[in-house]
């Protein structure tokens, strides 16, 4: 779905911290969705967590620099990272090119499938979204 310019694709779901996450089995790849990246502008850097390292929904497991903002990237469930995307570290870009695809940050091998329940969906998203631009529009 586009939400007033933003692209935020239905078959992903959404947490509240700009990170967007697409299941497949137990596995769930996460990445900053259109929104975080138009706002921050051309990234400059990434700092990735470990593999293997144990994280809980909600909690900070990274962090990306942009010119102008320093930001974090949050667990969309918990569980433990199976994998990073080590191109980030070489092309922090990635982030603003293809949030979607090529720009994903991490892959979390998840311990509750329960905590999906507490992401954004469908209209929640739209609703959500446009909340998040009126507050940054000030």
């Amino acid at each position: 779905m586009e939400i007033q310019g933003y692209l935020f694709p239905d078959e992903l779901c959404y947490d509240r911290n700009h990170s967007w996450g697409r299941v497949e089995g137990d596995i769930v790849t996460v990445g900053l969705n259109d929104f975080a990246q138009k706002l921050a502008k051309d990234f400059v850097s990434v700092d990735l967590p470990f593999e293997g390292k144990s994280v809980t929904q909600g909690k900070a497991i990274a962090s990306v620099e942009s010119g102008k903002w320093v930001g974090r990237i949050y667990a969309i469930v918990s569980g433990e990272v199976v994998e990073i995307n080590e191109e980030l570290e070489d092309e922090p870009t990635l982030l603003n090119t293809d949030p979607y695809g090529e720009g994903w940050v991490l892959k979390i091998r998840m311990d509750d499938p329960n905590e999906l329940a507490n992401l954004l969906r469908g209209e929640e998203v739209a609703g959500w979204l446009e909340e998040e631009i009126a507050k940054h529009a000030k």
